[in-house]
């Protein structure tokens, strides 16, 4: 079953009401290269969150210190109560965070159905397997029509689709997506970003890291600029597109 999520009053981490995920003043590196530094974002439970910014910027930096893939310098990521320092990279499916990374990272030896089935390795994905293959196969027809298809003859798109599917069957209440568009041809960009704004519908949070900035925009309620390594904007959807900068850095306005 995809997560749907609900609002409570979260203690641990200090977290407001309805607050999902918080990252306090986060700084990450590889060796003595330092890619993001002071980054503080939010999201809460239901809503979508856009990273963007050009290639090299650090968001799929950001996504990996999140989940525990890249060395935290300093700072803080909480989870609902928990602190994710403390937590193994490979317990956070269990806590309900799943991660799309760039590259989509599908087994391509294995078949569609297969590499769904591994998606739901961990107890919260078990407890709802069959009815979230279900719903899987509902938003994406063409991994149920490929069900028995090796994931390596997809094509790119399907290979996306094949990459969120997965993670869905993680039955996650945070879903983190690196740049689902990198790659596809246009008109498979629109079916994913169709898609998933079914799946936003059904109350998963997101935490979008995009490239293309036109899409992302128009799925989220809050947005960050990431440039070199900082948060150099944040606002509001509305706010964020009605900013001069932002008209002409990125939308050609």
């Amino acid at each position: 079953m995809i997560r749907r999520s609900s609002k409570r009053t979260l203690a641990g981490g200090g977290l407001e009401v309805g607050e999902l995920l918080r990252v306090e003043n986060l700084c990450a590196a590889y060796g003595e290269l330092q890619v993001l530094q002071d980054i503080s974002i939010h999201v809460h439970s239901g809503e979508v969150v856009a990273v963007l910014g050009s290639n090299g910027a650090g968001k799929t930096t950001l996504l990996q210190a999140i989940s525990g893939l890249v060395p935290v310098c300093r700072g803080k990521v909480f989870f609902e109560d928990q602190d994710l320092a403390r937590i193994p990279p490979h317990d956070l499916p269990g806590l309900g965070i799943a991660h799309v990374p760039q590259g989509r990272g599908i087994f391509s030896t294995l078949t569609v159905l297969d590499n769904l089935n591994l998606g739901a390795w961990n107890r919260r994905g078990k407890q709802a397997r069959e009815q979230t293959m279900q719903e899987v196969f509902d938003l994406f027809p063409r991994l149920r029509e490929r069900a028995h298809q090796s994931a390596g003859t997809l094509s790119g798109g399907e290979q996306q689709m094949l990459a969120i599917g997965r993670a869905l069957m993680q039955n996650p209440m945070l879903l983190m997506l690196d740049e689902p568009s990198l790659g596809l041809a246009p008109v498979l960009v629109e079916v994913v970003f169709e898609t998933l704004g079914s799946i936003i519908a059904r109350g998963v949070s997101v935490l979008l890291v995009e490239q293309n900035i036109f899409y992302a925009i128009e799925l989220a309620s809050h947005c960050y600029l990431l440039e070199n390594g900082r948060i150099s904007l944040e606002g509001p959807r509305l706010e964020f597109t009605e900013n001069p900068r932002i008209k002409q850095a990125y939308l050609g306005m």
